[in-house]
């Protein structure tokens, strides 16, 4: 056994994760540091998926009855255990997924940060009182938790993700079942095993089957959006995916929360700081090796500061460090695995034959033939053509001139996806024209940073192929749970709405 995998299996023992669920399953899990097994998980299959969300049914029964303070008290407790944890478990997200240390330490963080928020929002919760045309009534709007809460995500945020859904829902009295990612199976059992520590601490009012883990592949995750005693199904992932669940979900009327792909643009102004943009667009577009929902993938450059930004940024591309996220300092990690080393040079290709100029890219020979590195590609367009309307899950920035804000927001809004977007200036007309209903068509909209690393405090999606959905922070929590409106008389006549008379 490698010192990676004994690693991996040391830190989920540790954890409280027991050996049959990591060891000796019919799924192979492999870390794309090295690309070596790490792990072989046991995995469920359709037919497992109704006995998984009865159980999350009956224990929604009782949690729902659960008042939501108390309810708050396990998510508190969650999330002391994973301030205890925080070094093992970004350490295993790293040896997973390959994120390098300080990135993995921050998506537990994030875990952390959510709990945090929804401690605080269980004692929030609430509706509306709202003035009634009658006498001696009055209009109230009240919210009651939804029931089952599926929740799908993907490999590049594998545990962050559940946390921004699950925290939500548990203090809004839902019972949540987790199907993760296949390529990030590891870290979902290390967190099932936390939140059962927490559940124990908790005690009897935490039900078994509040809050489930089903590692399984794409049938497991359509038997869980066809269910129809799951309400809400919240699935995190590309658009072909979204599409897929959404679609399904629709066929019976349920709820989808859909954050899917994004394109995300930046726009430099004439007035932009440099050397800020410099730092800001090298995290953006490289960090997480450009395998983030929100990495830049679009830089649209004023022609006024082109050349005093893009050559002193392909210096950048070429200094960066590629290497192993446990073995040295380097900023940029792995790509997942083969595939996305050979979207990301196909997109190079078709950028090249649309008439565009590389600036590196290329595999970076680091841990062996298991394992895809590859160096960030900085790319000038002529134009917004060919690959630059699609996402490519790979540190590829595509490069483009404009010269009047009205252009540049065009092509900022003019690809399929709306997730996030950022401006650099300092001029208050333009970047409060590009905040404005004129401007970005995003869910979010940055100003003077990239579009990633959002904070939990804001909710989190969005706009048009990206799907509409909304996690973390907030009002998202209104997605967890459902409305009533209520119409009360406390009166002994009865006067009807709009005027309407029927007497009897």
């Amino acid at each position: 056994m490698t010192a990676i995998a004994a690693e991996a299996r040391r830190i989920l023992a540790d954890l409280g994760v027991p050996e049959t669920r990591f060891a000796g399953g019919t799924l192979p899990v492999r870390s794309p540091i090295t690309g070596e097994a790490i792990g072989a998980v046991a995995e469920a299959s359709a037919d497992d998926v109704p006995d998984a969300v009865g159980r999350a049914q009956a224990a929604f029964l009782r949690w729902r009855l659960v008042p939501a303070p108390r309810r708050g008290e396990l998510v508190r407790l969650l999330g002391e255990e994973l301030r205890a944890a925080k070094g093992a478990l970004g350490r295993l997200v790293t040896l997973e997924v390959g994120k390098v240390v300080s990135e993995g330490l921050g998506e537990v963080q994030e875990m952390i940060d959510i709990c945090d928020f929804a401690v605080g929002l269980s004692r929030q919760i609430g509706g509306l009182v709202l003035p009634s045309e009658r006498p001696d009534h009055r209009l109230a709007e009240q919210w009651h938790p939804a029931g089952v809460v599926g929740i799908i995500s993907a490999f590049n945020f594998p545990v962050a993700v559940w946390s921004w859904n699950a925290a939500l829902a548990l203090v809004c009295g839902d019972a949540v079942v987790w199907k993760p990612s296949e390529k990030a199976p590891l870290t979902a059992l290390a967190v099932d095993a936390l939140y059962r520590r927490a559940a124990a601490r908790f005690g009897a009012d935490a039900p078994d089957g509040l809050a489930t883990v089903l590692v399984g592949g794409r049938a497991v995750g359509e038997a869980l959006v066809d269910d129809p005693r799951v309400p809400v199904v919240s699935a995190t992932g590309s658009t072909r995916m979204g599409r897929a669940v959404g679609e399904r979900l629709a066929r019976r009327f349920g709820k989808a929360i859909l954050e899917l792909g994004g394109n995300n643009a930046s726009i430099v102004t004439p007035s932009a700081d440099l050397d800020l943009t410099l730092r800001a667009v090298a995290f953006a577009a490289m960090g997480t090796a450009g395998q983030r929902c929100t990495t830049l993938r679009r830089l649209i450059v004023h022609a006024d500061v082109y050349d005093a930004l893009v050559p002193r940024l392909a210096g950048v591309y070429r200094a960066i460090t590629v290497g192993s996220p446990v073995a040295g300092d380097a900023l940029v990690g792995p790509l997942i695995d083969g595939d996305a080393f050979a979207a990301m040079e196909a997109a190079l290709a078709a950028a090249r034959a649309a008439g565009g100029t590389v600036h590196g890219g290329g595999r970076v020979e680091v841990e062996g033939e298991g394992a895809f590195y590859a160096r960030p590609a900085l790319v000038e367009m002529p134009g917004q053509v060919g690959p630059v309307m699609e996402e490519t899950f790979a540190p590829i920035l595509y490069v483009l001139r404009y010269r009047d804000l009205d252009e540049a927001i065009a092509l900022q809004n003019g690809v399929p996806q709306g997730l996030s977007s950022s401006i650099f200036g300092s001029d208050l007309r333009e970047v409060e024209r590009y905040l404005s209903v004129q401007g970005s068509d995003c869910g979010i909209a940055n100003v003077n940073m990239g579009p990633s690393g959002a904070e939990i405090g804001g909710a989190f999606g969005g706009e048009k192929d990206t799907g509409g959905g909304r996690e973390s922070g907030s009002d998202a929590w209104k997605g967890y749970m459902r409305r009533q409106t209520n119409a009360i008389n406390y009166g002994r006549s009865l006067p009807l709405a709009q005027g309407v008379r029927f007497e009897v």
